[in-house]
């Protein structure tokens, strides 16, 4: 029985984690949340994600700025105050952006994904 039980212990955890790095929607109460999450890939023209690049959402009202680095699969997700943000990523001399994900406006408890940066090399 321990063997069974082990065995359900990691399907459970396997699929788990076939799910990560992918946008998640609140089930909680979004009534007093102050903070809105932006999300998004960068990868290249030819497909391939960019690693470890820095992602900046800039609240245009405040100027503020709030950064991430993409990880392995070229994701990244800023967690950010409520407002309206501009979106860039850290480019490398010879490189420019094909696409740029439009401004965005942020509210408590939303998440906003699908802002992707094509880069092309």
């Amino acid at each position: 029985m321990t063997g069974m039980r082990s065995w359900c212990v990691l399907l459970v955890l396997g699929a788990s984690a076939c799910s990560l790095n992918q946008p998640v929607p609140g089930t909680g109460d979004r009534s007093t949340a102050t903070s809105g999450t932006v999300a998004g890939l960068v990868s290249t023209n030819a497909g391939t994600e960019v690693t470890g690049r820095k992602v900046t959402a800039t609240n245009t009202a405040t100027n503020a700025h709030y950064d991430g680095t993409t990880a392995t699969n070229g994701g990244y997700t800023l967690k950010v105050p409520a407002g309206h943000y501009t979106l860039d990523v850290e480019l490398r001399p010879g490189e420019r952006l094909e696409k740029r994900p439009a401004p965005t406006d942020v509210g408590a408890g939303d998440l906003d994904s699908g802002r992707d940066f094509v880069i092309t090399r």
